[in-house]
């Protein structure tokens, strides 16, 4: 696979569970060699919504109301729609699927078994890679999370290798010299890596935040009568008042105060969880759409007082993506908390400002997590994942295009 450029197809459908997003990369060059460095260029990314049958499964996963029968079922079929997804994005940027080299699909997680201490046991991600493969008879690389997790490691955040070997900053990043980078992810739930300057020795840390879009989206919805599924453009927040009581009583969480590697995720997170914020919100005379602020200001506030607890460098610049970039309300809470919190202003940014597109970067780490998969080298980054060896991820599906690719020559 080295000296050319492959194209490869990336998928993911994250804890908002709103829709796959699709990124199709032009991927060459072998990474961690000195001589030949990495290229990952976007080609077309798009996201294609849940049928509203699907994510009505999804979240009954997420609920834990399934049996073996209907976890069974639900892997095919939305290994079917991450089948369809990825063929509607290609022929939409009118490119032929028989020159798609390979597929990463992350799949889509419903259960993360984290115990109290913050050892990750096991993880699940469905999807079914073979149902891909078969679809659209390119090879499939999926279930990436799962070979960091038997290395003793957190199985994410992944996206940190991406983060590692194509985003390091400069050695002076905003005036500061030797000033740290945080790529912040704002999806269902919060995920950062904090990255050294380029020549610094230091290595790079990442772990989830905490809540993401997970407590606003369930917000939107208390807020609308089930109308609304998540706060589009922070409008919802800009309405009410935030409750700095509530935020202050909310940021004393067991997980928020557990040292990294750590990760979370929805079942953490729960409706229960949301519904019991929500009815101490109204106890304190709070509105429905003064919830939807809190929960807002809180999502902020727990990003930074990570930043505050566990950066281990001076942050420079902080790079959002995500969908909770597109919040305003939740950036300009951001940048208050950041700078009460670490005690000077701290330029927040889009990942744009990086030549990254925001909304499709996850989706990009799952087509780079694929090529590196068929080359044999490692997809995660030990120091950040907890894990106690760097591991090849990824199992594969292969598809009728599978002998021509020469995996790992």
């Amino acid at each position: 696979m080295v000296g050319k450029s492959y194209l490869v197809a990336g998928l993911m459908s994250g804890t908002s569970a709103d829709g796959i997003d699709v990124a199709i990369a032009a991927i060459s060059s072998r990474p961690f060699a000195s001589d030949d460095a990495l290229s990952v260029r976007q080609v077309t990314a798009a996201t294609v919504p849940w049928p509203a049958t699907e994510r009505k499964l999804i979240f009954e996963l997420f609920a834990g109301r399934a049996d073996p029968a209907l976890i069974c079922r639900a892997n095919f079929t939305l290994g079917e729609r991450f089948a369809d997804a990825v063929q509607q994005v290609m022929a939409d940027a009118g490119i032929p699927l028989h020159t798609l080299d390979l597929i990463g699909s992350h799949g889509q997680t419903i259960w993360h078994d984290v115990t109290a201490d913050g050892r990750v046991t096991s993880t699940l991600q469905i999807g079914e890679p073979a149902v891909i493969a078969e679809r659209t008879g390119v090879t499939t690389i999926a279930d990436f999370r799962v070979a960091d997790v038997a290395a003793g490691g957190q199985g994410a955040p992944l996206v940190s290798l991406f983060d590692w070997l194509l985003l390091r900053p400069p050695p002076l990043l905003n005036g500061v010299e030797g000033g740290w980078r945080a790529l912040q992810n704002i999806g269902g739930i919060g995920n950062v890596t904090f990255l050294p300057p380029a020549g610094h020795e230091a290595t790079p840390l990442a772990f989830d935040t905490g809540p993401g879009n997970v407590l606003i989206d369930w917000g939107a919805r208390f807020a609308s009568g089930g109308a609304l599924t998540y706060d589009r453009d922070g409008w919802l927040a800009a309405q009410g008042r935030s409750e700095e009581t509530l935020v202050a009583r909310w940021l004393d969480d067991a997980y928020l105060h557990l040292s990294p590697p750590k990760t979370t995720g929805r079942e953490r997170y729960t409706a229960d969880l949301a519904r019991t914020l929500h009815a101490e919100a109204h106890a304190a005379g709070l509105s429905d759409l003064d919830f939807v602020a809190t929960v807002t200001a809180l999502t902020a506030a727990s990003i930074a007082d990570a930043y505050a607890r566990f950066a281990p460098g001076p942050v420079a610049q902080v790079a959002v993506a995500g969908g909770g970039a597109h919040n305003p309300a939740l950036m300009a809470h951001l940048r208050t908390q950041l700078a009460a919190r670490l005690g000077r202003e701290v330029a927040v940014v889009d990942h744009a400002l990086l030549g990254i597109d925001a909304d499709a970067k996850e989706a990009l780490t799952f087509a780079l997590l694929a090529y590196l998969c068929a080359l044999g080298l490692p997809g995660n980054v030990p120091a950040c994942t907890g894990a106690q060896h760097a591991q090849v991820l990824g199992k594969i599906a292969p598809g009728r295009n599978y002998r021509r690719l020469e995996i790992g020559d």
